[in-house]
Formats: C-alpha cells, structure tokens, sequence
C-alpha cells in the first residue's frame, strides 16, 4: 500500500483509508448502509491492515454513534497500528447543544467520541459542516485546546467551501492555531465539483483530500446500466436522495467508457473509478467502504496498477462537465493556462 502524506502535514496516511460507515446500522439512512457488528468489523479490520489500510474513519452521526463504539471494539489491542478519524459538528440531537462547532459542543463532543472510540487520542478530528453561527476564532483555538490536551492530533474539515477553508486558514496562521491539514471531500467520476476551487485551494495550502463516496453514492458499481430499472439488491432505492445529485446521461455516458477499460485491463468499474481518483493532485486518500470481505476486496484491487494515459483521457473526456462560474469563460480561453496552471 502506497502511503502519502496528509496535505503539507508530517501525518502519512494510506492512499486507501476504510470507511465505518456501514458499522452499526441504526436509523433509516445508515441501516441501509449496512449494519456490521462488532465480529464482523473485526474481519473486515484484519483484511485492511493485511493490506496495508491503516486508517478508518467514522463519524458521532453514523448510527447515533454506534459506528464509532463498534469501530472501537474491533479495534481493542492494535490501537497503535492504525489510524483513527472521525467527525463532529451536524446535528446529533434536537437540542441547543447538540449541534455545531462552539467551545462547548467541541469539547463535548470529542469527548464523547473518544469515551465511545475507547481511546485517549483521535488522530484526525474533522468538523463535518461549517457553523456560521460560531466564529472561526472560537472554532480553532477549542481544537487548540484539544490538541494541547493530547487528545487531537490533527485537524482536517469536510464539505467546507472553499472560503470557508480559506478564512480559517488565514485565521490559524495569524493567531498561531491549528491549520486545517485534510479536506474530506465528495470527489468522483460523476462528481468533478471539487477541481474547481478546492482542489487548487488544496495544492496552494497544502490541504490534502481525504475523498468520500468515490463510487459516487454507489452509482459506479456497474450494476446501474442504461434503460434498466435498479437492481433489487440496492441501497439507492432507500438513500438515493441523501447523496450527491447526478445527470442520468452523464452517469451512463462514463459507465460507458468504464466498460470499455474494464475489456481493455480486466479490472473492475469500481477498481478503475477508485485507480482514477487516486491519479489526481491533491488526494491523500480516497475511503473505500464495504458490507462484506468479497466487496472489501474487490475495492482493495484498485491499487498496484495503474490506467494508461490513454485510458484516463478517456475517462477525463466522458466524466467532463462544465465547470461553474467563474471559472467556465477563462477555461475556453488559451490564456487560462499560462495565468492559472494545473495543480500537479
């Protein structure tokens, strides 16, 4: 396994990080994700350090927090292998304290994560959304707090805009505070959103990504075709319309040239979508997530080869679309290039 480091930090991390998401199983949304126990977190733990996938991530609002506790029970006695990451600041409850990134709701809930993780340290401690409500200042200098207290090491955020990761940054370096080293962010074939300003933010600052639903909400399995109804055996027929929205012909068009690799090179669609990302500037790591030791494999097949620079044109060509404001008129421009070169 291919380690990178984490943006400008000293942390590496796997270039395949697992995601516990599928640990737990409470409540609508995660229940159909997958409701893996303790014993079953425990095998699928046992592939990934065979392997070389050293990090897992989860969050305090997958499965009301039962994907950290049985995250944490899998892990009993090989704490110091691994790498440990999780996240807080959407709602967990209906109450004034229950959401956010205040002084009081960061304290308290990283203390919590770490009592249901069984540990005295999180490696990385992502805030999930950003709290207009609470100033920026009060956010880093309660995760420098954290960190002074041991009990974070590093800090990353996921689903920011980039203005948002930009105030923050420049508020850390002015005030001697944490910077945000990590970017957990929604990045796949069907999802190219995050190359327009991120992603150069990313190279400029040294955010590195830690990508999240590179299948694109599992759209890119191979099992979603063209004029055929979902499968029967589908979690988008409960969660479709909690993930990342997708053009049905964008979607098809890139299966399309998926189909045509996978005949060239005998891997999988979801090898050769995961292989792609982990071509791009600026990702640490890309999570793969899986209900079982058969998909957890298949996703571990992405690394040790690499696609042709034919084979990621064709990819970059059917996955193109037009990138927002204000960036789609300089793009068609040729002096775009010479005032604004690609983050490599």
């Amino acid at each position: 396994m291919e380690y990178r480091q984490l943006g400008a930090s000293g942390l590496k991390v796997p270039a395949l990080s697992f995601g516990a998401g599928t640990f737990g199983g409470r409540g609508p949304l995660f229940g159909a994700w997958g409701d893996t126990d303790v014993a079953g977190a425990r095998r699928l733990i046992d592939i990934c350090l065979e392997a070389g996938v050293s990090m897992f991530d989860t969050a305090d609002v997958y499965s009301g927090g039962a994907s950290e506790e049985v995250l944490g029970e899998a892990v009993k006695g090989r704490r110091d292998k691994l790498i440990l990451s999780t996240k807080t600041g959407l709602p967990t409850g209906e109450g004034p304290f229950d959401a956010g990134t205040s002084r009081s709701r960061l304290i308290t809930a990283t203390d919590a994560a770490l009592k249901r993780l069984g540990t005295d340290y999180i490696d990385l401690l992502q805030l999930h959304a950003f709290d207009a409500h609470t100033p920026v200042e009060e956010v880093l200098a309660t995760l420098d707090t954290l960190v002074q207290a041991g009990k974070v090491r590093y800090v990353g955020v996921s689903n920011f805009s980039g203005w948002q990761i930009m105030k923050s940054l420049g508020v850390a370096d002015r005030h001697g505070l944490p910077r945000y080293v990590a970017n957990q962010a929604y990045y796949s074939l069907i999802g190219r959103d995050y190359e327009w300003e991120l992603m150069p933010l990313g190279f400029d600052q040294g955010v590195g990504a830690v990508v999240w639903s590179p299948l694109g909400w599992g759209r890119l399995t191979g099992k979603v075709r063209r004029g055929q109804p979902l499968p029967d055996v589908s979690r988008l027929h409960e969660t479709a319309e909690f993930g990342p929205p997708v053009d049905d012909e964008l979607l098809f068009r890139v299966i399309d040239a998926l189909d045509g690799i996978a005949e060239e090179t005998g891997k999988t669609i979801p090898q050769i979508a995961i292989n792609w990302l982990l071509r791009r500037p600026t990702v640490s790591s890309v999570i793969i997530g899986a209900r079982n030791e058969e998909h957890l494999r298949q996703n571990l097949g992405a690394v040790g080869w690499s696609l042709t620079p034919e084979q990621v044109a064709k990819l970059d060509a059917a996955s193109a679309t037009t990138a927002a404001y204000p960036y789609w008129p300089y793009r068609r421009q040729a002096g775009f290039a010479r005032l604004n070169p690609p983050a490599v």
